[in-house]
């Protein structure tokens, strides 16, 4: 019995191997990298980006926050400036406007969520050192 088993086994991993080497067999992809993105990028790097920052009134509930905004599909991003303050900021944006967007939209959800002495700022991105 421990023979046929052993047989079995062999024989699902030689047909798995089979199925798996004949995939793409025939097909040529030539995949190209697009290089409009490239151009693109130091064109959006010149332009100001824009950040929304949520503050809450005690330093402690940093990762609270964080994982409030998480769990309600806003993706935080946590850093310390210079000064070396905690720092929670959902972004970057393009422009103003997608920022303000965000932030009404993160506001109604911290209404909702009945979450109190928290408020959300536009900042403008903090450029990397």
């Amino acid at each position: 019995m421990i023979f046929e088993e052993s047989v079995v086994r062999k024989l699902v991993w030689m047909v798995a191997a089979l199925a798996l080497a004949g995939c793409g067999e025939g097909k040529s992809v030539d995949v190209q990298k697009p290089k409009t993105a490239v151009a693109a990028a130091p064109a959006a790097a010149s332009a100001p980006q824009w950040d929304l920052e949520v503050r809450g009134e005690t330093p402690q509930a940093v990762s609270d926050l964080s994982g409030w905004l998480i769990e309600h599909a806003f993706v935080p991003t946590v850093i310390k400036d210079s000064s070396g303050k905690t720092r929670i900021l959902i972004g970057p944006f393009n422009s103003q406007a997608e920022a303000e967007a965000r932030k009404v939209q993160v506001d109604a959800a911290l209404v909702k969520a009945k979450k109190q002495n928290i408020e959300s700022v536009i900042v403008e991105h903090p450029l990397a050192p």
